[in-house]
């Protein structure tokens, strides 16, 4: 019993050990996980580790049908011994260890140590060898796609960390590279934007309320160049009664057009060097839209920020 035993945990460490990911049990133990602690040098010599479980695998599985041959005739100590290594040190242990790597590995990492210093004499040389025949594989890193899919199980788990809100952020943002800015853009003709020389009126103040928007692009007629974007906020200080000013006059803030087929997650970093919440897109040399800051923090969460405009526009529809 004591040597099926000892082959049973063998078995069951050799299936758990090996099933752990290096990478994996790195981030575990920066998070403070105690047990990807002590196995984390353990995994990284995981020759030496190897050779230690299996050698003594190995002699706990020789010795059993010789301790019962020392009771009982060759075929019963055969068929006994066969019986029990199988089931008792080979299923059960594996499908036990299995279902919990790290904690199994882990609760026994102080006898997998022993089993080195046990068999160091020979786990030694095996680990120089199979180091050289073996070389270390490279971390495999997941696709975006991967990702996305491992995210999205924690959909709806009751075990998860992680809220649906906070799922579809993180799959928006995953897939941010793989769209384009004209996608999310307000076409040219739903724009609302001025020419350098409009004149800022009492009628034309009316009007640029009337849009809702806090920031209005200046191009040329022929929409081939922007020059810069006018803050409403700017209209305030702005004596229109008296007398009106042309929007050129005033301070135009600076933006860059930004092409059509720019990725979003470009596109993001373009917001923070520009330190602009609107850009022109062109095509062809001619600006065919705006976005903002907004469109892509919508794309991000999956969902449409409505301000205090668009519920009021919303109610009059």
């Amino acid at each position: 019993m004591a040597l099926v035993g000892a082959a049973a945990v063998c078995s069951g460490l050799n299936v758990a050990f090996m099933s752990l990911n290096l990478a994996d049990l790195k981030r575990k133990a920066k998070l403070g996980n105690t047990y990807a602690k002590w196995l984390l040098p353990l995994r990284k010599n995981a020759h030496l580790t190897l050779a230690a479980i299996l050698l003594t695998n190995v002699a706990a599985a020789s010795l059993t049908p010789l301790v019962i041959d020392s009771r009982l005739s060759g075929v019963w100590a055969v068929a006994i011994s066969t019986l029990a290594l199988t089931i008792f040190a080979e299923i059960m242990p594996q499908a036990l260890f299995a279902q919990n790597a790290i904690l199994w590995c882990g609760r026994l990492a102080w006898l997998i140590r022993g089993m080195i210093f046990v068999t160091y004499p020979i786990a030694k040389p095996l680990q120089l060898l199979l180091d050289r025949m073996f070389k270390h594989a490279k971390q495999d890193l997941h696709t975006r796609h991967e990702l996305g899919l491992l995210v999205s199980e924690h959909l709806g788990a009751k075990n998860s960390e992680l809220d649906d809100d906070e799922v579809e952020i993180i799959k928006g943002a995953l897939q941010l590279s793989e769209k384009r800015v004209s996608s999310i853009m307000t076409p040219i003709d739903r724009v609302y934007w001025l020419k350098p020389n409009a004149v800022i009126d009492e009628a034309k103040v009316d009007e640029i309320i009337a849009t809702g928007h806090s920031r209005i692009p200046i191009f040329n007629q022929a929409k081939t160049i922007c020059f810069g974007v006018m803050l409403v906020k700017q209209l305030l200080d702005v004596d229109y009664e008296e007398k009106p000013v042309r929007v050129d006059e005033l301070i135009l803030h600076p933006t860059e057009t930004i092409g059509s087929m720019t990725a979003l997650d470009t596109m993001f970093r373009k917001f923070i060097s520009a330190r602009t919440h609107l850009m022109p897109i062109e095509k062809d040399d001619e600006i065919v839209g705006v976005v903002t800051i907004e469109d892509l923090l919508e794309e991000i969460v999956g969902h449409e920020i409505e301000d205090e405009t668009d519920a009021r526009k919303s109610k009059k529809k």
